[in-house]
């Protein structure tokens, strides 16, 4: 669980944004989304291979360009 203690004459704005960084890079509001909705496991797959294609077609025209 993300939590942060508000130090000794801290503003409230400045702890709010130590949360929020704390939880974007622990990754909770990202799993969150994604179990919000039940994935048959075939449409994970199918998402997950949707994604790696994209990834490597990006590859691909990054090498071309160099």
């Amino acid at each position: 669980m993300a939590e942060v203690q508000i130090r000794d004459g801290e503003d409230v704005g400045k702890a709010l944004r130590r949360f929020r960084r704390k939880v974007q890079r622990d990754g909770i509001l990202k799993d969150f989304r994604k179990h919000r909705h039940y994935e048959k496991p075939s449409e994970a797959k199918r998402r997950k291979a949707q994604a790696a294609e994209r990834r490597r077609r990006r590859q691909s025209r990054r090498k071309q360009r160099d």
